[in-house]
């Protein structure tokens, strides 16, 4: 029996295989889970992401499950506490720009606007495939995409952590040709 060939990137940990094999690049429509994931690649950037993978149920149970009503209602006491908090990425320039992004979420959502919808239609409204086969660092969309989240408030929404965040939720199909999820 041969073995299924997936993205080189996701062959050299069970945790990266099972990320890769069930959520990188599926489509994700949900405005909270779509929130999680940007707070999640601002909290890996320089780091590498199997660092947040490790840490993604300490992350969860850190910030209420990503609750953004919860997350916006941090005070400095949650700020300090998550600081001391062995589990997660303890950087406050992060923590803090997640508990903004949870802010900005909830004036969106205040506003009637969704989340998903709001970074689905930057997006193109659909998913991007990628047809060479090269995994771009970013390109001119995630500029884009990058400039209107800064434009909102969003911190550690950087072109290069935009785009990882289109790769992982499935707005941009960046799955190698050869990959047996490129076409699922």
């Amino acid at each position: 029996m041969s073995k299924q060939q997936r993205c080189a990137w996701a062959e050299s940990d069970p945790l990266l295989r099972d990320y890769h094999d069930q959520e990188w690049g599926v489509p994700q429509y949900e405005s909270q889970a779509l929130w999680e994931l940007l707070m999640l690649e601002g909290f890996q950037a320089g780091l590498a992401w199997i660092t947040v993978l490790r840490k993604r149920e300490a992350f969860r149970e850190a910030f209420r499950h990503f609750d953004p009503e919860k997350v916006a209602a941090f005070k400095t006491a949650d700020v300090n506490r998550l600081l001391s908090n062995p589990g997660i990425i303890r950087s406050r320039a992060k923590i803090e720009a997640t508990i903004q992004g949870a802010r900005i979420f909830e004036e969106m959502r205040s506003s009637n606007e969704d989340f998903s919808q709001f970074a689905w239609k930057l997006a193109g409204g659909k998913p991007i495939k990628n047809k060479t086969g090269q995994m771009p660092a970013k390109t001119a969309l995630s500029e884009e995409i990058s400039a209107a989240l800064k434009k909102r408030g969003f911190k550690f929404v950087g072109p290069v952590i935009v785009y990882a965040w289109m790769q992982a939720s499935g707005m941009v199909n960046d799955h190698d040709p050869r990959c047996f999820r490129r076409n699922v």
